[in-house]
């Protein structure tokens, strides 16, 4: 879980965008760690978030995911 955390790290901090979908993040993890599992990328976010090195952010529809401390976030 600790390869999957650092991939969406990586992906977070040199993302152009400072808020991404799930779906994108998942994207990112599979070009480093093919053989991820969704659910484990999932529990691997929900660590970061705990952790508070990611944040959610809500767009009222859909979630997304944003590193904390990188652009224009609110936290919750």
């Amino acid at each position: 879980m600790e390869d999957i955390k650092k991939a969406i790290l990586d992906f977070a901090e040199n993302s152009k965008k400072t808020k991404f979908y799930f779906s994108d993040m998942e994207k990112a993890v599979h070009k480093v760690l093919p053989d991820a599992k969704t659910r484990m990328i999932k529990k691997a976010a929900t660590a970061l978030i705990n952790e508070e090195k990611l944040i959610y952010f809500s767009t009222g529809s859909s979630t997304m995911y944003g590193l904390k401390g990188r652009g224009q976030t609110e936290d919750h």
